[in-house]
């Protein structure tokens, strides 16, 4: 005759393997609650689909809606609990102004909500860049904030898009994650959004920082290697609820034999300023300098920066007297960068000192 569970249950309860109804009850009260994550789609190539598996660079972006993002990864439940909203669904080559404010306002939304303890922007990678170190400057909060994308579609041998978005949600749910600004995952690694740069178009690990990542996430947790120095989020003077336009900014690329035109034509066209991609140390070549310095005299601000694709360090003085040419440098900021942080901060002060002083400390 088989032993009856009750005549069992102090063995197996000696064991380990079975839980009184009392013990049931103290570890539900003791189970932390899962963080309450918001995903926020504006298409991309993370939402896009191409006609074969074999496609991983031949595809059409921004096709697969947030549900259907959501829905292929179950194992976020694991980690949180995620909703979806889908806020855009184009190809990020197409984000302009109007979208970087939608964003950042419905942002700024969620992150005020007390029900919100962090927020996912699924975005594609061709501007997500941009988009980030936007939102690093301009949203008022310590709550993570992570932009996540992929380069290859879901439909794609070996996408890369559902595991950055597991990635991504385990971050923003992570409290150590609170206060380090906005942050980028992929290829299971967190970055900066003020550092993180797109540098190849076809691999997985085409996103580097200069400086390093802040970290890493391995099946789900987060290890963290160093801070961001520079001023963000929560101690940022720029805030997007006082934000109702942004200034045209343009950028012009130097190589040899460049001649004035596109910068009076970006004159021409309004622009409040211009971000010089120059060569090394941010050059100007001899024969632009007099349209320069003739453009900055009408008012229009000229900022130096690097073409350089591992991170262009521009220093003030070098190169050319910005001093006495009222010029400004961008330090290390990437022309596309250095053109987001110029619009911010012509929303506040048209002073090139003051300028200066902001590219100095962001």
């Amino acid at each position: 005759m088989k032993p009856c569970l009750p005549v069992l249950a102090p063995v197996l309860l000696a064991l380990g393997l079975l839980l009184s109804p009392a013990s049931h009850a103290a570890e539900s009260e003791t189970a932390p609650p899962r963080p309450r994550v918001t995903i926020l789609a504006t298409g991309g190539t993370i939402a896009g689909a191409g006609a074969s598996a074999a496609d991983s660079a031949t595809y059409q972006a921004a096709k697969v809606p947030v549900e259907q993002l959501l829905a292929g990864v179950p194992q976020l439940a694991d980690l949180a609990e995620a909703r979806g909203e889908q806020v855009f669904q184009l190809a990020s080559e197409s984000f302009g102004n109007e979208q970087l404010l939608a964003l950042g306002r419905r942002v700024a939304e969620l992150a005020e909500n007390p029900e919100v303890d962090g927020i996912v922007i699924t975005h594609g990678t061709d501007t997500l860049e941009e988009t980030a170190y936007f939102l690093t400057l301009v949203e008022r909060t310590d709550k993570p904030i992570v932009v996540v994308g992929s380069m290859r579609p879901g439909t794609a041998l070996s996408a890369d898009g559902a595991l950055n978005l597991y990635n991504a949600v385990a971050v923003a749910g992570n409290p150590q994650a609170r206060g380090k600004g906005v942050l980028v995952t992929l290829n299971d690694e967190i970055h900066s959004g003020r550092d993180v740069a797109k540098a190849l178009n076809i691999k997985t690990e085409a996103f580097k920082s200069p400086w390093g990542p802040l970290g890493m996430v391995v099946e789900g947790k987060s290890y963290w290697f160093r801070l961001p120095a520079k001023r963000h989020t929560l101690d940022s003077e720029f805030d997007i609820r006082r934000i109702d336009s942004l200034p045209r900014v343009d950028i012009a690329y130097a190589y040899g034999n460049l001649d004035d035109t596109a910068y009076r034509a970006f004159a021409r066209a309004g622009a409040k300023a211009i971000v010089h991609a120059g060569t090394g140390n941010g050059s100007v070549a001899a024969p632009l300098v007099p349209a320069l310095r003739a453009l900055r005299e009408e008012g229009l601000q000229i900022i130096r920066s690097s073409r350089a694709d591992q991170g262009g360090f521009v220093l003030r003085n070098a190169e050319q007297p910005d001093d006495r040419y009222d010029w400004v440098v961008a330090h290390d900021l990437n022309p596309q960068k250095a053109r987001i942080l110029a619009m911010v901060a012509l929303t506040r002060t048209q002073d090139s000192k003051e300028l200066q002083r902001i590219f100095w400390e962001y």
